[in-house]
């Protein structure tokens, strides 16, 4: 019988109390300890699974607003617990949540439409988010919560680091920093099962070579970028922390609402003027936003915080991809790559809308209900575009889990 709640996104409590119960039914098998603290004091916890020196490490949490991976990493735990072929040669170990005082910000574990998801986000300024934060601020101002994911790098020196994300609309992908062949069949007939698309043209991923549909490897270091603007680089944030103990990482992606735009590989018939065009209604949305904004500024402002940060560090960035989108060849002419940025377009200031929205509320603000309304025409625009069909919680996990084991004896493989 399993020990594990039902398939659903789980509060850091939940979490919690779920591995305490796996460890303390195995106990000789597992471990839960403490590894380090939040910088409002939360503690992190790393799950241990086996004794072996080869090991894997599965990251969840580290972003606030992705919430499947809680309930992969039990998941996983669980099957590693049952089928001792799994740890025979290898040891696993789970790190709870990278970043428990994001999660205690994002408030809607169980959104019934994109609108409601929305009301209660919250992803940090990238600065403080656990794994980029390496790429954007110097190693002696690193968050604590990136002093103790390296520090159990350090530690354990596995062969593979799994993180686990996701996305709000779109389709599931694989981001390695170094090729796993064979991965690209069994992920693909994972997500055909769990009926989820794949997101062939990524724009997480582009200019990334593929080693097979939706499966990216992250480009030597040197290699040009596709969005020379943005500040972080995927190189330099702790997914590259494996490298120097001969190991690799691999970033699960998969969507809570499903859409068949970023499944096509077809050619765009113009793609440099689709992405002009979305360069051209991003500045519009987030001028539209400063309009609505502009009487409450001076007083978000004075208010401060973490939402205030994250939604500022967000709209920050719009003027320099909007100057990448119009004067950078697209690294990718599929209809697929097209779809993924129009989401991308979307997605910024929305989410910054989104989170100065809940700042406004907090102090009965005059110009929420405005930008309420703006929130709630772009969450639904959003969904009509993009056909979203929200996936079942149980058809994300299982993908997920499911693609973790993949890459963890496909990885084994390619060390051995």
């Amino acid at each position: 019988m399993s020990l594990l709640p039902e398939l659903r996104y789980l509060t850091v409590a939940e979490l919690v109390a779920s591995a305490r119960a796996l460890a303390a039914h195995r106990t000789g098998v597992c471990v839960l300890r403490q590894v380090g603290v939040s910088r409002a004091g939360r503690p992190l916890h790393l799950l241990s699974v086996g004794h072996a020196r080869r090991a894997v490490l599965v990251v969840a949490g580290a972003h606030s607003n992705e919430p499947t991976g809680a309930s992969t990493l039990l998941t996983v735990a669980e099957r590693v617990l049952r089928e001792r072929e799994l740890r025979d040669d290898t040891s696993w170990h789970f790190l709870l949540c990278a970043d428990p005082d994001g999660a205690s910000l994002h408030v809607t574990p169980a959104p019934r439409s994109l609108f409601e998801y929305h009301l209660g986000f919250y992803r940090p300024a990238g600065p403080e988010q656990p794994e980029w934060s390496p790429s954007l601020v110097p190693s002696d101002r690193l968050p604590p919560e990136t002093r103790a994911l390296t520090a159990v790098i350090d530690e354990l020196r596995p062969y593979l680091q799994v993180s686990l994300h996701g996305t709000d609309v779109g389709g599931s992908w694989v981001q390695l920093t170094r090729e796993v062949p064979g991965l690209a069949e069994p992920f693909a007939r994972s997500a055909a099962r769990s009926h989820i698309p794949v997101e062939t043209g990524a724009s997480d991923a582009a200019g990334w070579p593929a080693s097979g549909r939706g499966v990216h490897v992250m480009p030597a270091p040197g290699a040009g970028a596709a969005y020379p603007s943005m500040p972080d680089d995927a190189r330099r944030c702790t997914w590259y922390h494996v490298h120097r103990y001969g190991g690799l990482t691999a970033v699960v992606e998969v969507p809570m609402w499903a859409s068949d735009l970023v499944d096509d590989p077809a050619p765009h018939p113009a793609p440099a003027a689709a992405m002009r065009r979305l360069a051209d209604r991003l500045l519009r949305d987030t001028s539209e936003l400063e309009r609505v904004l502009a009487d409450a500024r001076p007083r978000l402002t004075a208010l401060g915080g973490p939402l205030l940060r994250a939604a500022d560090w967000g709209l920050e960035l719009v003027p320099g991809l909007a100057a990448d989108w119009t004067h950078t060849p697209p690294a990718d002419g599929t209809r697929a790559y097209v779809g993924s940025v129009d989401a991308f377009a979307r997605r910024l200031p929305l989410r910054a809308a989104a989170m100065l929205l809940r700042v406004l509320r907090e102090t009965d603000d005059p110009v929420a209900p405005r930008l309420e309304q703006l929130v709630a025409a772009w969450s639904d625009a959003f969904t009509e575009r993009f056909l979203a069909r929200w996936v079942p919680v149980a058809n994300q996990v299982e993908h997920q889990s499911r693609t973790v084991v993949a890459v963890a004896l496909h990885a084994r493989a390619r060390a051995a």
